[in-house]
């Protein structure tokens, strides 16, 4: 590795560069992971809110198929601690 001083490229000491590396934020893969998991849920929840509000403007009910859904989809993040299990997570259908 180089630095800069003065202008001038010269090579970097293993101390520097070592001290360089361990400043350097690494990515927390799964939280990445996680963050791109409830993206994809909450458009689908998102996606889906106009049927409830169309119901309750009716004064109709959903149906329990559909409740267990949205519900099956908030809570799809619970008891994830890899990024394995995130990528493995399969969505449910919407019914």
């Amino acid at each position: 590795m180089k630095k800069n001083v003065n202008g001038i490229e010269i090579d970097m000491t293993a101390e520097e560069i070592a001290e360089f590396e361990s400043q350097q934020i690494t990515p927390d893969l799964f939280q990445i992971a996680l963050k791109n998991l409830r993206l994809e849920r909450n458009k689908l929840l998102a996606d889906s809110d106009w049927e409830v509000t169309m119901a309750k403007e009716k004064g109709t009910n959903l149906s329990s198929a559909f409740k267990t859904w949205r519900q099956d989809l908030r809570d799809i993040t619970e008891g994830l601690t890899t990024v394995e299990e995130v990528e493995g997570v399969v969505f449910p259908e919407k019914p």
